[in-house]
């Protein structure tokens, strides 16, 4: 067969494979039952049809043609099934099956997030005058002897406020793009901020006002801590995509990655919200220790409890099972 004869013979389903294409778009359910077959039918023609180009007619433009129609129709017949679910159930279930599908990962956050805070917090009890200077300045009256509660008011809450969910933001965003850097950016983040949080919680310990700590800390802190855990698992995924994509390109795995990944941030920022509320409104009225605990164990409760209870893989059908045949 030469090139003439096969461009008469075969043109025709090049071309009805192309207006097929043209018409489906993203959605190949745009052509109807009968058009999704007829256009399986024709990828898998032009696909045998490309491999006889290459044998006989290579260096011809026709092969360049032929590659180009058969990746587009490719993209349309294997392309991603993409599940559009409502956000209220990615919310109420996907959320939280997104937390526990990677296991290892999560552990590795916690990891590295508690401990830093308790190796720190061990070295600032032992050693109080090298520790006080990994503290900003700001938080280091925490650590006074002399201090019972920390300064509070309208002034003092309004800027306090300004600053939380910046402050919050910020940590969550960096732990999240930090696993652009393989991970190494996430857990460098996540291991920062145990550090400071366990470095003030021992200054306050070996200075006597570790209630006052307790206070200020944990109303909000147990929430906050989560949400930059998982917007620490999320960076981490991404830093799996490009340590390890199995056999799919790294771009290719960190792409199918950052969707999910960006979806779990996004669906952590109303948690985040809530711990920023909590530490501006919450936190400086000075509670007690009993209800600072009651406040802060109960939001790091909730949020937990809901990753173990609506996180849970959905159930499979029950196998059918024949009975016993009836007795006669």
């Amino acid at each position: 067969m030469n090139l003439e004869a096969f461009l008469r013979d075969r043109s025709p389903d090049w071309e009805e494979l192309s207006g097929l294409l043209d018409r489906a778009g993203h959605r190949p359910q745009r052509l109807g039952a009968e058009g999704v077959l007829r256009l399986g039918a024709l990828y898998r023609a032009s696909v045998a049809d490309l491999a006889v180009a290459r044998r006989r007619f290579a260096g011809d433009p026709l092969v360049e043609r032929l590659e180009r129609l058969v990746l587009r129709a490719r993209q349309i017949v294997y392309g991603e099934r993409v599940t559009r679910r409502s956000l209220r159930d990615y919310m109420s279930h996907g959320y939280w099956r997104a937390i526990r599908a990677r296991p290892g990962l999560l552990a590795i956050v916690l990891i590295a997030m508690f401990a830093s805070t308790v190796a720190s917090a061990l070295w600032a009890a032992s050693d109080p005058g090298a520790a006080v200077g990994l503290v900003p300045a700001a938080y280091r009256g925490a650590a006074n002897p002399h201090v019972h509660d920390l300064p509070t008011g309208a002034a003092n809450a309004a800027a306090l406020a300004s600053t939380i969910y910046t402050n919050n933001i910020q940590v969550a965003f960096l732990a999240f793009a930090g696993g652009l850097l393989a991970g190494a950016g996430t857990l460098f983040v996540l291991v920062y901020n145990g550090l400071l949080l366990g470095t003030l919680g021992g200054l306050s310990l070996q200075a006597g006002t570790f209630t006052v700590f307790l206070r200020y800390v944990v109303p909000h802190g147990v929430l906050e801590l989560s949400c930059f855990a998982i917007a620490g698992l999320a960076g981490l995924r991404l830093g799996a995509a490009l340590i390890d994509p199995g056999t799919l390109p790294r771009g290719e795995a960190l792409r199918r990655q950052a969707r999910g990944a960006v979806a779990l941030v996004l669906a952590t920022a109303p948690w985040l919200v809530l711990a920023g509320v909590t530490e501006g409104s919450i936190t400086p009225s000075g509670l007690p220790v009993g209800p600072a605990l009651a406040v802060g164990l109960g939001l790091g409760g909730l949020f937990w409890g809901l990753v173990l209870v609506r996180g849970r893989p959905p159930r499979r059908p029950a196998a059918v099972t024949a009975g016993p045949a009836p007795s006669p």
